[in-house]
């Protein structure tokens, strides 16, 4: 099922060139009415069953007359410009994709459940970095492990779920959304989640898909361990990546259990110290605690990867039942990027494969 999509634009040469951008790039995602009457754009609304309606700012559109599930927003000639006429707005000269995700999100505030943009390509392969034990890195791990496999030309996902983590350390890239809308949706169960996850998702340079921090922290705390396994479970369903790299705060709760169900492997993180190692193996055992009496399997899942590790002030765990797959140095004098690169390039994350 395509969006139909209606545009009224006064300047006809703009008009020309963003129906030919979308019918090049989403001609399976859109399908487009173009209009420079305001008066023949309203009356086609209703019949033409017009999903999202964009309209000219030049235009004052009487928004009380539209069909209840169009969408609607006006054409800015400044990507700044937020609202006009108390209706959002959408700024004409950015890039397409960036016009296309705006559309996206208008369209998953109007659409039912009916409508999923899903692909046929199966579900996504789940790796869940925990940080059990602490500043030991696992969030630069687990961004490391993103790269290596986008820099492989796999479709992958870094997603940041700690409580005060942030996707923007380790990747940039434009867009308006960040993750507070995808909780937004979460919470008010109202949106089309798998909408809203496509319309506010960014790529980076380097190929990593992501969703960028909060404008507030504190938005973070408002998720619940339910809505995290939700969250991942849609993702992984959706079929548009290969990989989702989950970075997530460690917990033992019972419903955040069901994300390690659905993770293929759960890779904790210690730098080798004896805190760091005490730690992991406290956890271990309580994980295998919990495990008993129930059909889980998840210890098979759990990895152990070394980072900042150095043979003077560290030891790696023998006989623990834990099985590791190798580890890397503190790379001393190392920006983020820096370092990120130096871990991408490494053997280990192929051993997730």
């Amino acid at each position: 099922m395509k969006i139909k999509l209606a545009i009224l634009e006064a300047d006809e040469s703009y008009l020309n060139r963003i129906v030919s951008v979308f019918t090049v790039k989403y001609a399976d995602k859109f399908e487009l009415y173009s209009f420079n009457n305001p008066e023949a754009a309203l009356a086609a609304l209703k019949p033409a069953k017009i999903d999202v309606f964009l309209a000219n700012d030049l235009f004052d559109i009487p928004v009380s007359a539209l069909p209840e599930r169009c969408g609607f927003a006006y054409f800015a000639d400044s990507a700044d410009i937020d609202m006009i006429r108390s209706q959002k707005a959408i700024g004409k000269f950015q890039k397409a994709e960036l016009i296309y995700k705006q559309i996206l999100d208008l369209y998953s505030e109007k659409a039912g459940s009916f409508f999923e943009l899903r692909t046929e390509n199966g579900g996504a392969r789940v790796i869940l970095f925990d940080s059990v034990s602490g500043g030991a890195g696992a969030s630069s791990m687990a961004a490391a492990c993103a790269l290596h496999f986008a820099l492989q030309k796999k479709r992958t996902l870094y997603l940041n779920l700690e409580k005060f983590g942030s996707s923007d350390l380790f990747f940039t890239a434009e867009g308006q959304f960040d993750i507070s809308d995808i909780i937004y949706a979460l919470k008010s169960r109202k949106a089309n989640l798998s909408l809203k996850l496509e319309s506010c998702v960014k790529q980076d340079q380097r190929g990593v898909c992501f969703y960028s921090q909060p404008k507030i922290a504190l938005d973070m705390l408002e998720l619940t361990c339910d809505e995290i396994v939700r969250l991942i479970s849609e993702i992984k369903a959706a079929g548009s990546y290969d990989y989702v790299i989950a970075d997530t705060n460690f917990s033992m709760h019972r419903n955040f259990i069901e994300a390690y169900r659905q993770a293929s492997s759960v890779v904790w993180v210690s730098d080798g110290s004896e805190i760091s190692n005490d730690k992991i193996l406290r956890a271990y055992t309580a994980l295998l605690a919990l495990e008993q009496g129930g059909d889980w399997q998840l210890q098979d899942k759990i990895l152990l990867v070394y980072n900042k590790f150095s043979n003077k002030t560290g030891r790696t765990l023998e006989n623990a039942g834990i099985k590791s797959i190798g580890g890397a140095p503190r790379y001393e004098h190392a920006d983020i990027n820096q370092i990120l690169d130096r871990l991408s390039r490494t053997d280990i994350f192929q051993k997730l494969v």
